[in-house]
């Protein structure tokens, strides 16, 4: 009986959240985050005259710090609050989980609490995106692509 009164009392006061206007949010802001670094990288091939692999690399590089900044100066998780997660998917939310990985663990030392820490959340990603990729790496051999 108390799990049930609780629960009521839960719900009356759970904010309601529009999924559409979120997915919108995050469609959005994923689809400038794109649109931005296809534009550092055409900048970097007009510009620099390097190749668009190369200009590439360097745009990953570009986001990671940014959002690696962003992190550790506090503003980042206001960004994902306000835009969803559309900051979350690219690479910036992988370099945003380890950045503040490391900064909630710093003060443990660099083996207990940077070294033990860092990929808590990003570990996840790391084992099943290699996972995935042997995975469609073996569909794509045995179809003979």
């Amino acid at each position: 009986m108390k799990k049930l009164k609780y629960e009521q009392i839960a719900a009356k006061y759970r904010p309601i959240e529009n999924k559409r206007k979120n997915m919108l949010k995050a469609f959005i802001s994923g689809g400038l985050i794109g649109m931005f670094g296809e534009l550092i990288i055409e900048i970097l091939c007009i510009k620099t005259h390097i190749s668009r692999s190369e200009a590439q690399t360097y745009m990953i590089i570009f986001f990671i710090f940014i959002s690696s900044l962003f992190t550790s100066l506090g503003f980042f998780d206001k960004l994902v609050t306000k835009y969803k997660c559309g900051l979350l998917i690219p690479i910036t939310g992988f370099a945003h989980s380890m950045t503040s990985a490391a900064l909630d663990y710093k003060r443990e030392g660099l083996i207990y609490g940077l070294g033990s820490n860092i990929f808590k959340l990003s570990g996840s990603v790391i084992v099943y995106g290699v996972l995935s990729a042997w995975f469609f790496g073996m569909i794509r051999y045995f179809i003979g692509g």
